[in-house]
């Protein structure tokens, strides 16, 4: 498969950060749709066929740990990435324990592109 085959969704209330998350990752090659809540994506409903899953951590309402719980408790079992300013010992460990990485705000982009390309498929 073409990267452009597969979709990244990001969901972070930072306006600026999901368009340079998105802007990032389509100069990559990938389909990108971002969400400025996690309300917004559940709206949307088309999540399924994400390849990987960028949610910040702090969301006003539901939060992105909690937005992976609900994703997961439907069958989703989409690989994660969190995203978060507020790294704590406490924030790293649920991030870990739900299956995902997490990355602290400012990042390196070209590292957040290997963790993506880790949890795709080979070409």
């Amino acid at each position: 498969m073409r990267p452009g085959d597969y979709e990244i969704i990001v969901v972070d209330d930072d306006v600026s950060m999901s368009l340079a998350i998105e802007r990032l990752l389509s100069a990559a090659g990938w389909s990108v749709r971002s969400f400025v809540s996690a309300e917004a994506l559940l709206e949307d409903g088309n999540f399924a066929g994400a390849a990987v899953l960028i949610l910040d951590i702090q969301l006003p309402g539901i939060s992105g740990l909690e937005l992976h719980r609900q994703i997961s408790a439907g069958g989703g079992l989409t690989p994660v990435i969190f995203i978060t300013a507020l790294d704590g010992a406490d924030t790293r460990e649920q991030a870990v324990q739900a299956g995902g990485v997490i990355f602290t705000k400012p990042f390196d982009g070209s590292e957040l592109i290997q963790e993506i390309r880790r949890h795709l498929p080979a070409a």
